[in-house]
Order: structure tokens, then sequence, then C-alpha cells
């Protein structure tokens, strides 16, 4: 996106409050959105009068592992370039690609399971809930935080 682009999209209003309590809420935010994506689908799943089998069980397995891989880059990386880093930018971008490509999957299955269900959004809740989820939870950390590449803690 163009710089300036999101302002188009978004109220100035709701960036300005993002930029100041995004950090503080954003987690939040996010378990409570991770939360209803699952009660989405358990409470479809409780109210059915059919056995589910565990493959309309996936597009939500596959959406909170896409979560966890979003969320295991960190920031930092993705935002500057050193052409002596041996190759951390490109697999930062790579993996980031990589969890992409797998929400548009947990996506695609979601909507076959609604079709094969006849007509239940149960699951594109769940996983629309989800990956929100991941969204709003990359965005709320600060630049050097996730991600497993170092241990500075220890």
């Amino acid at each position: 996106m163009a710089p300036g682009t999101l302002e188009l999209l978004v109220s100035p209003v709701v960036m300005d409050w993002w930029r100041e309590h995004g950090k503080r809420w954003g987690p939040a935010i996010a378990g409570g959105l991770f939360g209803a994506g699952w009660w989405f689908w358990v409470d479809a799943v409780a109210v059915s009068s059919t056995h589910k089998p565990f493959s309309q069980y996936l597009p939500g397995i596959v959406a909170t592992l896409s979560l966890i891989m979003i969320n295991s880059v960190r920031r930092d990386e993705l935002l500057s370039y050193d052409p002596y880093d041996e190759g951390t930018f490109c697999r930062s971008r790579f993996w980031l690609l990589m969890a992409y490509g797998i929400s548009l999957a947990a996506i695609g299955g979601s909507v076959v399971v609604m079709l094969h269900t006849g007509g239940s959004v149960a699951s594109i809740m769940q996983v629309a809930c989800i990956l929100g989820a991941a969204l709003v939870l990359f965005t709320s950390r600060s630049e050097g935080e996730g991600g497993g590449g170092g241990y500075e803690g220890f």
C-alpha cells in the first residue's frame, strides 16, 4: 500500500486512537476476537443435530495455525533491510507470505464447509474472527516484540 492509503479506508480519528492505545488494548481485542471465533463454531456444533466430521473442524484449526505463524514474525525484521543480514529479511517475508497463503486456504476451506453443510456460516465467522485477531495482534505489537528469532530475555 502506498503511504496514506490506509487513511482513505480508516477514519483518522480511529488511526490516532490506535496509535495511542493499540499497544494496550490490541491483545485484549485480539483475544476477544479469537474467543468469539471459536465460540461461533462450538455453538454451531453444539446446536447441530447431526455429527460434524473432523474435516469440518480443519478451517478453524488451520486459521489458528496461521495466527501463530503471523505473530511469530518480528515487525522490525520486515521494516529494516540490511544487505548483510544473511537472509533474515527474505526469510521473514517468505514466512509471512506462507502464513497469508495458509490464511487464504482457511478462508477457502470455510467456504467449502459452508457450501457442504447447506448454508451454515459458522465456519466463515470462525475463520474471519481468528484471522482478524491475528491482524489486530500483529499490528498492536511494538517493533521489537514477538517472534522467536532471539532469546534476549534469557
